[in-house]
């Protein structure tokens, strides 16, 4: 598989040059510049066959020329110990619960891929600085990805605010692999900072530096395994049904995620974009212009988002089949209201919680759905731990949510290796500052 940039068809370069360098030279996003029909390699699994098998099998063909058979299996075998779970409700909707990872986040399983690969890239003489924007205690699925990974050092850089859950005898100070910097400012910053850090080509060289945020398409492009692990899970119950996915949709990389799925040859009818109030691609998939615009706060704050990262892959799907696109993609947005009495329906009628995110996907989904003339069936994208959003999820259920054994210490506050103005130079210093 090659890639290219959105801003240029040409030059083409490899998956692991992609991966390493992350961001296209003259700009843009790094995306497939043609993708593989994968459908003999997963239309003929089934319910028996599980996630790293899955992963196993997949890769070699997508990713020829970068993992052959053996360092596939090696590769799965070393990034999962846990699988999606394909929750069946009835007739009209499943979920997929994409929480069951260290971090409680559906990013573990793009991270964890990423570290395994980046690993089997470098081999035992390669050298990678993995730079990532991190908020809250999404950090945890970083340092967990690339904890014992030869060769690579993660930074974490964080706005204004805390970062929970890490263990501070992972920091380089301490031996570790670890660099905590916090930035005074918010996200879009950090974001920011990291282009600007991947552009310096003399210190993004000198320390070989890339970066696991969804502007990776090594972070993107492994997510839409479990997509086709959801297909696979459910075909010989779907039918004659549609089947259709509802995507929570805020950075919307787990929404082209889902679209590289299908242009693997996943069969499948449709993908809902389930957005919050802030309503970020609404008009644009509608066939408007993008505008963005000043974030609303809601209670599904992993959707407050005015401009996605992956706003150009969208837009080159759309660029290169437009009617087919508006034809298979369904927007749809959903305000704080309707979010938790979906949160409330849910758990009343099939005993499940949801966390706010997987709440706009399953009341988008059962918009799309309507009054049942649809013949279709919706697998809701549940893409965070219920106990994460704790609170929320007490207010529209009235259940008390307990936090898992393994999420317990993700309350817990970390202090930054450095605090820093939001400059290049100051990123600059604080890392060289740690060797």
């Amino acid at each position: 598989m090659q890639f290219r940039s959105t801003n240029s068809p040409l030059p083409e370069t490899s998956f692991g040059d992609a991966a390493l360098r992350c961001l296209p030279p003259g700009g843009g996003l790094y995306v497939p510049s043609q993708t593989p029909d994968m459908r003999q390699f997963f239309l003929y699994m089934d319910e028996k066959t599980t996630y790293p098998e899955l992963v196993a099998t997949v890769t070699p063909g997508l990713l020829q020329g970068v993992l052959n058979p053996l360092s596939a299996s090696r590769v799965a075998g070393s990034a999962f110990d846990f699988e999606p779970e394909l929750i069946r409700l009835d007739d009209d909707y499943s979920i997929l619960n994409l929480y069951n990872g260290p971090s409680g986040v559906f990013k573990d399983f793009g991270v964890v891929f990423f570290g395994a690969v980046l690993e089997e890239l470098l081999k035992d003489t390669g050298q990678a600085m993995v730079v990532t924007a991190v908020r809250g205690d999404t950090g945890v699925s970083l340092t967990n990805a690339f904890r014992n990974r030869r060769g690579i050092t993660s930074v974490l850089i964080y706005p204004s605010g805390h970062i929970y859950g890490l263990d501070e005898a992972e920091f380089v100070t301490n031996g570790g692999n670890t660099i905590p910097i916090q930035v005074r400012g918010g996200f879009d910053e950090c974001m920011r900072l990291i282009s600007e850090l991947i552009n310096d080509r003399p210190f993004a060289e000198r320390y070989h530096v890339t970066s696991a945020n969804a502007i990776n398409p090594c972070r993107v492009l492994p997510q839409a395994f479990y997509y086709l692990y959801a297909f696979i899970k459910i075909k010989k119950n779907l039918e004659g049904k549609d089947l259709v996915f509802s995507v929570p949709s805020g950075n919307f990389g787990n929404f082209v995620s889902g679209l590289y799925a299908w242009k693997f040859g996943m069969p499948v009818n449709g993908f809902i974009a389930a957005m919050n109030s802030n309503d970020a691609f609404g008009e644009f998939i509608r066939g408007g212009k993008f505008k963005p615009h000043p974030v609303v706060e809601t209670n599904s704050p992993a959707l407050d988002i005015s401009r996605p990262v992956n706003y150009e892959r969208l837009v080159s799907f759309f660029e290169e089949a437009p009617a087919v696109m508006r034809n298979m993609v369904f927007p749809s947005s959903i305000n704080d209201e309707k979010t938790l009495q979906t949160m409330e329906w849910v758990w009343k009628n099939f005993s499940v919680l949801l966390d706010p995110h997987g709440a706009v996907a399953f009341a988008a989904a059962r918009e799309f759905n309507g009054d049942g003339s649809r013949d279709s069936h919706c697998v809701i994208l549940a893409t965070g731990h219920p106990a994460k959003e704790a609170d929320i999820v007490g207010k529209a259920t009235g259940q008390i949510v307990e936090l898992p054994e393994k999420l317990r210490n993700f309350r817990k506050q970390v202090s930054p290796i450095a605090l820093i103005d939001p400059h290049l130079e100051a990123l600059e210093s604080a890392i060289a500052s740690c060797f």
